[in-house]
């Protein structure tokens, strides 16, 4: 096997907006806090305007690898050390639908304690977050195609539910059928044609590349422990909350902590891994994926029915919530800054529930 191309060096010119950018960001940005508006006026209770429905608030230990090789030894991975995390489990859209809607899956982890320079405006000053879902690429190249869903899931957004499990059903079904071909079904999975497999056999992905110091990357989180490789494919009940259920079991009647990998991408070939293009997957036969920490989740009470949404009231999770080294790269990030600020801040507003940052001391978990 050849040796990998070296990593490429950022330079600001690999980062470049369209003249509609701006006002693009700023529908997204109307959008989601119409969504978020919608869905608090039927509740009268203001979810996240993407991944509402949380499954599982679990804290854990993220533990940076010894001897990273140079080029992955920046920022977070600059040194071995063994940091608190708070790990956020959910899924899209802006509605708490039931998992008979089967939609993406998407993990969030913030981790606590984190020193260093930071990106500017970024919010809070000793977290770094990585905001995953169980897909190695984005369903869109950039954000006109994100500007489309989004308009499309604005105008269904609490409506229609049980259509919406209809859809999903035969959507799943022609999905099974495609992979049953060996065709791709990562579309229809965009669409709600998701497989209703258990969360924690999956593996996440960022989709969108970060700094990683001088160099880029993307990042995604693998499972380690044969307890949670087993659950890959696992099916799920088709019942309400049958993954935060699934989740509450595993975690009740675990006897030892359970670990993942966290792993790191570099980008080595601007053309076969571009920067601004979300919807390329980065080949790893170009740029091997170099584990560079472990994520060990302990047993604990996943999610407490009476405290937990209370708990995820008062958190954020922004990948602008990042060191310097990790600043986010490319349009989407470009507009998720903007998107994911106006929704927290209507979120706070209408609940009257100031947003937070965990200190790393707190020994914070599902049902403190």
């Amino acid at each position: 096997m050849a040796e990998p191309l070296p990593p490429v060096r950022y330079r600001p010119d690999l980062e470049h907006a369209d003249g509609e950018e701006a006002r693009t960001i700023e529908e997204l940005a109307r959008l989601f806090e119409g969504m978020a508006r919608t869905v608090a006026g039927h509740e009268q209770h203001a979810h996240r305007a993407v991944h509402a429905k949380g499954h599982a608030l679990l804290r854990a230990r993220l533990r940076v690898l010894d001897a990273l090789p140079p080029d992955f030894s920046h920022g977070l991975f600059a040194y071995p050390a063994n940091y608190p995390a708070l790990v956020r489990m959910s899924s899209p859209p802006a509605e708490q639908l039931p998992d008979t809607v089967s939609t993406p899956r998407a993990l969030a982890i913030k981790v606590s304690g984190v020193d260093g320079p930071r990106v500017d405006g970024g919010g809070e000053q000793h977290s770094q977050d990585f905001l995953m879902v169980n897909g190695p690429t984005f369903s869109s190249p950039g954000l006109d195609g994100f500007l489309r869903a989004a308009r499309l899931l604005a105008a269904t957004t609490e409506r229609m539910p049980r259509t919406k499990e209809v859809i999903s059903a035969t959507l799943r079904g022609v999905e099974a059928v495609l992979e049953a071909a060996g065709a791709d079904g990562t579309r229809l999975r965009g669409l709600g044609g998701e497989p209703q497999h258990h969360p924690l056999g999956e593996t996440y992905f960022t989709q969108v590349p970060f700094l990683l110091g001088p160099y880029m990357a993307k990042f995604s989180l693998e499972p380690a422990s044969p307890a949670l490789v087993a659950l890959r494919g696992q099916p799920l009940e088709p019942d309400e909350d049958a993954q935060r259920e699934a989740i509450c079991t595993f975690f009740n009647h675990l006897d030892a902590p359970v670990e993942w990998i966290l792993r790191a991408q570099l980008c080595r070939d601007l053309e076969r891994m571009p920067i601004e293009d979300a919807s390329v997957e980065w080949d790893e036969a170009d740029s091997p994926w170099q584990p560079v920490a472990r994520l060990s989740v302990p047993s604990q009470l996943a999610w407490d029915s009476s405290v937990s949404p209370h708990a995820e009231d008062a958190l954020a999770f922004s990948p602008w919530h990042a060191l310097a080294a990790h600043r986010p790269l490319g349009a989407l990030n470009r507009a998720r800054r903007v998107v994911m600020a106006t929704s927290r801040e209507f979120r706070s507003r209408f609940n009257h529930c100031p947003l937070r940052e965990p200190r790393a001391d707190e020994g914070w978990n599902a049902s403190a």
